[in-house]
């Protein structure tokens, strides 16, 4: 499953293939993103490719130091860390990697992300501003 393929699937069907998946290892190195929003829609595509290019790129992690930071901009500065741990998923309460931005980042300080391994250097992801969810992304780690 590429990363464009995730963008086709609904809101329903991204929930359930994460649920359905392991939280795998904790990734380390550079991964490409795609913020997943209209997930489904005709919008989904355009929107992703809009915030790859201007706003979001990715993110690369640190599995010794289990933290992040987020690739944004579009020069792909490496800001916004967040410390990397294996967790209960508020999606689900079952393991999941979780992308806690609360204590090392003030303008993201009321982010969780969580992430689960959908397919071989793949992970799908959930956004949480809060407790309420916001947005799914998927992370891809090339070869």
């Amino acid at each position: 499953m590429t990363l464009d393929d995730l963008i086709k699937l609904n809101a329903n069907q991204l929930d359930d293939l994460f649920k359905t998946s392991p939280p795998g290892p904790i990734p380390d190195g550079e991964a490409e993103g795609r913020a997943i929003i209209a997930p489904g829609t005709d919008l989904a595509g355009p929107l992703s490719k809009f915030i790859h290019l201007f706003t979001w790129q990715g993110k690369v992690f640190d599995a010794k130091r289990g933290f992040l930071r987020n690739s944004i901009l579009p020069f792909g500065l490496k800001a916004i860390i967040a410390m990397v741990a294996v967790d209960k998923s508020w999606l689900d309460g079952k393991d999941c990697i979780v992308l806690d931005y609360s204590d090392t980042s003030i303008s993201a300080h009321w982010i969780r992300d969580e992430i689960r391994l959908i397919a071989p250097d793949t992970y799908l992801g959930i956004v949480f501003w809060g407790k309420t969810r916001l947005i799914h992304f998927a992370l891809h780690f090339p070869a």
